[in-house]
């Protein structure tokens, strides 16, 4: 960051002519990749305004294509949603003439994330796909003027999805030969996310055991490498597992930390998720009244940054809480269940749907009504096997069995 700084300084000193602009536009996307890695976001945003001043003097439409990438990422992780997708579409119509495979792959990128952040996964999932589908025969390791490459990037984003749907499967059997492109590409941030997604695959199962090395190896490069646009991520999926295989103390730290560091940076996106996480620590801890706090934020900040995936976690794990109140909050948590799981639907989030008809389910049966006990069990051992999520169907069998056997009431 700082060289080029020294170049643009450099040239300012110089009379200005077309060379001299076209340079100064070269320094400034190329200037993009260390202030995002470091997330300098007032300057990532001036430093975009007179790139995109210099393209469109230059007419220099892949330039102007790059601009409005990288300004879709700046949105979208600023918390402006709407804005960055409608720059995700300019940037697709302008590349469209333009014949560049590469570009246009980092385009659709773009636009995939931005369907990501709002939960529209299979939308989502549709364009990263693509996105992988017009890099075969590319180069694998090309970034396209971005900070990584974008087949590593496609695929991080394409299994976050995978993650919320539960297309468990598909994402864990690229899984060696995406590690395995991350490392051929030598770059600290790809091979970051390669562990980010795989890891987080394993997390939404419950694997917890499988998710922690790939998890503590992402912070251990953040750190190394100073790359601190990746820690909040990692931090909060790596503090939701140790605290569900029991290191509390150690977990709530790492949740709180990648909460913390989201706020003071900065970024508006996925916190929603990361508070929702600190709340269900809390829950597991038995501290209901820090959990209810941290999930009315979520559900608050998810509602504000139009994150509708994490306002289904949001909304489900206020239903959680108000299950777990003595005694149960029957209306209320009935309630959130059931709004959870209509989004759930909606988005088709599988594994959230799946632990709703279990919430549902543990609720019925805790207020002796075994009829609908069983009928939503018996849903969500259904959908655990179909996932292979098999953490939970000890828990689910064991709560059918009971139901099976309470007396229907009078």
């Amino acid at each position: 960051m700082a060289c080029f700084e020294r170049a643009l300084a450099a040239l300012a000193r110089l009379p200005e002519s077309r060379d001299t602009l076209r340079q100064g536009l070269d320094l400034r996307l190329n200037l993009h990749g260390p202030l995002s890695l470091l997330l300098e976001f007032e300057r990532i945003f001036n430093n975009l305004c007179a790139a995109e001043t210099l393209a469109q003097n230059l007419g220099e439409q892949q330039s102007l294509v790059q601009v409005y990438c990288a300004m879709t990422n700046y949105l979208r992780m600023t918390g402006e949603p709407d804005r960055a997708l409608a720059l995700a579409e300019r940037a697709l119509t302008l590349v469209a003439p333009l014949e560049d495979v590469g570009l246009q792959a980092r385009a659709y990128q773009q636009l995939g994330q931005v369907y990501h952040t709002v939960g529209d996964y299979r939308r989502a999932m549709d364009i990263l796909a693509r996105t992988v589908a017009i890099l075969q025969g590319a180069p694998l390791y090309e970034d396209f003027g971005g900070t990584n490459p974008v087949s590593v990037g496609s695929l991080h984003w394409l299994n976050r999805c995978r993650a919320e749907v539960g297309a468990f499967a598909e994402g864990l059997a690229e899984a060696d030969a995406a590690l395995r492109l991350a490392e051929a590409a030598n770059r600290p941030s790809s091979l970051v996310e390669a562990c980010q997604w795989v890891s987080i695959l394993h997390l939404y199962k419950r694997d917890v055991h499988r998710a922690i090395p790939g998890l503590e190896r992402v912070l251990d490069l953040c750190r190394t490498w100073d790359m601190p646009l990746y820690v909040p991520t990692a931090a909060s999926a790596l503090g939701y597992a140790y605290t569900l295989c029991g290191r509390h103390t150690e977990g709530m730290l790492l949740l709180e930390q990648g909460v913390e560091q989201t706020v003071a940076e900065g970024i508006k996106v996925n916190v929603a998720l990361w508070v929702t996480r600190v709340g269900e620590a809390s829950l597991l801890a038995g501290r209901l009244e820090d959990a209810h706090a941290h999930a009315v934020q979520a559900l608050e900040l998810a509602g504000a940054y139009k994150e509708r995936g994490h306002e289904a976690w949001a909304v489900r794990l206020i239903g959680e809480i108000a299950t777990h109140r003595e005694p149960p909050e029957v209306e209320s948590a009935a309630a959130h269940y059931l709004q959870a799981l209509a989004l759930a639907e909606e988005l088709d989030m599988r594994p959230l749907q799946a632990h709703c008809h279990l919430g549902l389910g543990t609720l019925y049966l805790k207020t002796d009504r075994s009829e609908p006990a069983r009928v939503e069990l018996t849903t969500a051992i259904a959908l655990y096997r179909a996932l292979e999520m098999t953490f939970w169907l000890p828990q689910a069998q064991e709560a059918l069995a009971r139901a099976e056997v309470q007396p229907y009431p009078e």
